[in-house]
């Protein structure tokens, strides 16, 4: 099989492969439809609506015990910018979103974007 896996912190966390070696994994499991299709158009749909809880990030930051310094660098941004994004003042793109979802481990978040 051609699988390529993707870690991130040195932890397995997808793997990619074929998609004709996909469909033979499903077929072997017993699953008679691809639920690829049904995400995809699941994922279009929805790829562009706001995050739940985004206007609630500092709550949620506070509540984890998380510095907005230490948020801000272990995502790849300014502490002034996360500041914004808490404040409503500016809408982070979907990149921002997935690591903010991650280090915040809020559920619904990453799997939108």
């Amino acid at each position: 099989m051609d699988i390529q896996i993707i870690a991130r912190d040195g932890e397995p966390e997808y793997a990619v492969l074929p998609w004709a070696q996909y469909q033979a994994l499903l077929k072997a499991a017993g699953v008679s439809e691809s639920p690829a299709r049904e995400a995809t158009a699941h994922h279009v749909s929805t790829a562009d609506q706001e995050l739940p809880g985004l206007d609630q990030l500092r709550s949620l930051r506070e509540a984890k015990g998380i510095a907005i310094e230490a948020l801000a660098r272990t995502v790849g941004i300014s502490p002034s910018y996360l500041a914004l994004i808490e404040s409503g003042e500016r809408q982070p793109d979907a990149a921002i979103r997935r690591s903010l979802a991650w280090e915040l481990k809020v559920q619904g978040w990453r799997d939108e974007s």
